[in-house]
């Protein structure tokens, strides 16, 4: 395995109780301070720790701790403040590949959470060296150091002997693992940003008397929206602004703030951060924006020594509606009304925005928070927070970048099941994404996250985590109206109803354009339908009330079919008649108070209204009003698919047998050593790659002589004789471009001529060739795997052969892959119907293809330089599964474990 103990950099991680530590490699310099804290512990705490008590006994410790770093060994330091506060260290023992490890906290820093914080990152470095399992001896009575290896969430046996307890813990990533290592990071988290979404008290830093000034503006929001804490204001040229007196520093309040608004000009920005840190100041909202990659570093090296979370820079703000907190410290003219509905953003212009849609449709707001350039809190965070604020049951965000996005996913997958989170799924384009890069990577220097990977990429993310994807502002707005005031349809099935046959053509139309299905209605609800409707009308789906119908008449027809169980859905399209316009107001009651909606996703549409989505309330709800029936189908799409989401079980990563990793490892470091800058690997390489994960391949041979060819076809041919021999040579990408493949080969005679014809065409490149039986026919598929530096593995499957490049027929998944990812992925694409036997062939059998692609998500997480993966063609039978051709990249690239808690 590739060790990694060089390579690692320190972090910044949240503490059990939303405070910060450093997390380091020990330097010989730490020795002085780590003998420090052991003579500082007490009597009881030495004698647990060293299993008696000696004086010498903290002065070897150190000197071990210290001693020069090497492979198979590692001490990390968790610093406050630059003081430290824990250690942790391991060192490899004996084969299979154990460490045994040793754990200190300082004395009244207990109960912090700062052990398990070190021992998850040397989980996460030593499984980086290979190592499978952690050994530790403690004394029996030793109860807090047992609670945390038990609490840890990996695999442990204890053995007792005598007063000593041996504990093995076993350091596989497994889903019992990462689930307490979210519970831990989602408490910290929630305790870290309580600061900044639930202030005792504020100040607001650069707040003047110019008119328009930024933090004028935000010092006049916070008093009058009624904040409920206490509320300073600091401006050394000012002793009053707005009513209040101006203290001349931050130091100078007669208490340190929970949160710091600073509005001054970029060049104070980091002298102002500085200031708040040393005073005590928890968390910074930094509206001013404009910092240049000197001011944005030390702006962030003072939040990250001070341990202050923050929001910004270049942020509108903050704002939590909570009656005990009223909180409204944002640049936004409008005042968000109280209610339930979570508002993440990036963009300022997006967020008033949004805001602004929300009050139209009388969506009140929970908490609303601008990220700007999102240097620390990001949506991650906001998720968390929502998830556990006892308020919000509506996730709205605007994110223009992901800074962890297999975190996010996994975060994103836990609250999607309690709140539906919408989003916009922002630079679809290479266009839409240069903006994104010129600008949000460019505020911090770094546009490494700026809205990364290609629209598949977020596609997969978003489909995977259960978010509902929209493509536009308006569109969110749209979806968000029918999530948050109708119930979600349990199908796709749809029952239109509608006064003109114009309006219900082109409901139709929207409806399964949008994917939902329109079914014709069966006899006896037609007959129960016209029993209640007048003359004239029509009820096959779509429902023709003509222009007469009655307000009773409608809603009884509402009712009926709500009460069916082949509809799902409603969607009623009204539009004005010759009749009173007392009458189109009927209709649209009889609607907004079927007791129907209560049991059916309902939405109206009225193509007279001006707005394009309005919600019709009455107590206990409303009902979405759209001007286009596309509109109305759309969200009735998204919540059709959020249902379909909701309905199936989270799937589980399975574990598959047959592989052989450490062998894997070896051939991907022999590759890099004889080749550091990577490359594509040779065919027998490749191949015997392939083979360490069970992938089916096949049967091929190698051969660098005509002769060798001829036996290599003679042992590969099958029942009908014929063979293929295809050219080989270090850089050939498209072997058909290149006509570098001989197909149907019968006879030896047609080996050794096709054998020639590549080494005349191809002698001085050539390094050999590889040979094959002729594949029987079957369906011609791909599959592979590409590393987004920012995603990570992404399992890419779709349509193979030479159609592939131009259909572009292709579906992606986020690895790992779950058991139910892996069928999605498989059905998603538009040749899926091929599968089940939509061309008369009779299907292929799914259990072998949906495994290869399993293995493909198993190498590509096992295999960091795993750069690039192509399988194609991949022949899909009724009886059989098999890669006929494949390539694979590696580049040079160390273990990243995303799910480590670190701060960004």
């Amino acid at each position: 395995m590739t060790e990694s103990w060089h390579s690692i950099e320190p972090v910044h991680a949240l503490l059990a109780d939303g405070s910060t530590a450093r997390i380091r490699p020990v330097a010989p310099g730490d020795r002085e301070q780590i003998l420090h804290m052991y003579e500082e512990m007490s009597t009881e705490n030495q004698r647990l720790r060293f299993f008696g008590i000696s004086r010498s006994s903290g002065s070897r410790a150190a000197d071990r701790a210290c001693a020069p770093a090497r492979p198979g060994r590692l001490a990390l330091l968790a610093e406050i403040r630059g003081e430290v506060a824990g250690l942790a260290e391991y060192e490899r023992a004996g084969q299979p590949p154990t460490a045994e490890i040793a754990l200190a906290v300082c004395d009244g820093l207990h109960h912090r959470g700062i052990g398990t914080l070190l021992l998850e990152h040397l989980v996460s470095a030593a499984r980086a060296e290979g190592i499978t399992a952690f050994t530790a001896d403690a004394l029996a009575e030793n109860h807090e150091v047992l609670k945390v290896l038990a609490d840890l969430g990996l695999h442990t046996d204890r053995r007792f002997d005598g007063p000593e307890v041996h504990y093995t813990v076993r350091l596989a990533q497994e889903e019992p693992y990462l689930t307490a290592m979210e519970g831990r990071g989602s408490t910290a988290d929630l305790r870290s940003m309580s600061p900044l979404l639930r202030p005792r008290s504020i100040v607001v830093v650069g707040a003047d008397r110019t008119p328009g000034s930024t933090g004028r503006a935000v010092l006049r929001k916070i008093r009058s929206g009624g904040f409920t804490g206490r509320l300073y204001a600091v401006n050394p040229p000012e002793s009053w602004i707005e009513g209040m007196h101006a203290h001349p520093t931050v130091a100078a309040l007669p208490e340190p703030p929970d949160l710091a608004v600073l509005a001054g000009p970029a060049f104070e920005v980091p002298r102002a951060a500085e200031e708040c840190g040393a005073a005590g100041v928890k968390s910074l909202a930094v509206v001013t924006g404009g910092l240049d990659a000197q001011q944005s570093q030390a702006l962030l090296a003072a939040c990250r020594s001070y341990g202050m979370r923050l929001i910004g820079p270049g942020c509108l703000g903050v704002a939590n509606t909570e009656d005990g907190v009223r909180l409204d410290a944002t640049c936004a003219a409008a005042r968000p009304e109280p209610a339930t509905a979570g508002v993440g953003v990036q963009s300022g212009g997006i967020g008033i925005a949004l805001l602004g849609g929300l009050a139209r449709l009388g969506i009140g707001v929970s908490s609303f928070v601008a990220l700007g350039n999102k240097y620390d809190i990001s949506g991650n965070d906001l998720l968390q927070w929502w998830e556990g604020d006892g308020r919000t049951d509506l996730a709205l965000l605007h994110l223009e970048s992901f800074g962890n996005p297999r975190a996010f996913s996994r975060t994103t997958r836990r609250v999607a099941r309690r709140m539906p989170v919408l989003t916009v799924d922002a630079g679809r384009t290479e266009a839409g994404r240069r903006m994104a890069r010129n600008t949000v990577g460019n505020r911090r220097g770094d546009a490494s996250d700026s809205l990364a990977g290609t629209a598949l990429t977020r596609r997969a993310l978003f489909l995977q985590a259960g978010i509902t994807a929209t493509r536009s502002v308006p569109e969110l707005l749209e979806a968000a109206a029918l999530l948050h005031a109708q119930p979600l349809p349990p199908g796709r099935r749809v029952a239109i109803v509608t006064n003109a046959v114009g309006a219900g053509v082109l409901a139709a139309d929207a409806c399964v354009e949008a994917g939902l299905a329109v079914p014709p209605f069966g006899p006896g609800l037609v007959d129960d339908l016209l029993s209640t409707l007048p003359d004239g009308a029509t009820a096959t789906n779509p429902v023709s009330l003509t222009g007469t119908v009655t307000e009773e008449q409608l809603r009884a027809c509402l009712d009926r079919l709500a009460a069916h169980g082949g509809v799902d859905a409603l969607l009623v399209a009204l539009v004005p008649t010759a009749a009173p316009a007392l009458q189109d107001d009927a209709l649209t009651r009889a609607v907004v108070h079927s007791p129907g909606r209560h049991s059916r996703a309902t939405a109206l549409v009225r193509p007279a209204q001006d707005d394009s989505v309005r919600l019709l309330t009455e107590d206990g709800g409303g009902v979405p009003a759209y001007a286009d029936p596309q509109a109305a189908a759309r969200a009735l799409a998204h919540a059709a698919d959020r249902s379909a989401w909701l309905a199936r079980p989270p799937g589980t990563v399975p574990v598959l047998d047959g592989i052989d990793g450490d062998r894997a490892t070896a051939l991907v470091e022999s590759f890099l050593v004889r080749e550091p800058t990577g490359g594509w690997l040779d065919p027998r390489t490749c191949g015997e790659l392939l083979g360490c994960y069970g992938i089916p391949q096949l049967p091929w041979g190698w051969a660098e002589t005509e002769d060798e060819a001829v036996l290599a076809a003679e042992r590969l041919r099958g029942p009908d004789g014929r063979v293929v021999v295809k050219a080989y040579w270090p850089g050939l990408v498209h072997k058909n471009q290149q006509r570098a493949v001989h197909l149907d080969l019968q006879g030896d005679a047609q080996v050794r001529a096709a054998y020639r014809d590549f080494d005349t065409r191809f002698g001085h490149l050539m390094t050999g060739v590889v040979v094959q039986p002729l594949a029987e026919h079957g369906i011609e598929l791909s599959a592979g795997v590409v590393q987004d530096d920012v995603f990570g593995p992404l399992v890419l499957f779709g349509l193979g052969g030479t159609a592939s490049e131009v259909l572009a027929d292709r579906a992606a998944r986020l690895s790992p892959l779950t058991t139910l990812d892996v069928h999605d992925l498989i059905t998603a694409p538009r040749c899926a119907p091929l599968l089940f036997g939509a061309d008369g062939a009779g299907p292929v059998d799914l259990d072998p293809l949906e495994e290869l692609l399993l293995r493909l998500s198993k190498m590509a997480d096992d295999l960091p330089q795993l750069s690039e993966v192509q399988l194609d063609p991949v022949r899909a039978r009724p009886d059989s599964v098999s890669a006929l051709d494949a390539r694979v990249r590696l580049v040079p690239r160390h273990p990243h474990d995303p799910y480590l808690r670190r701060l960004r």
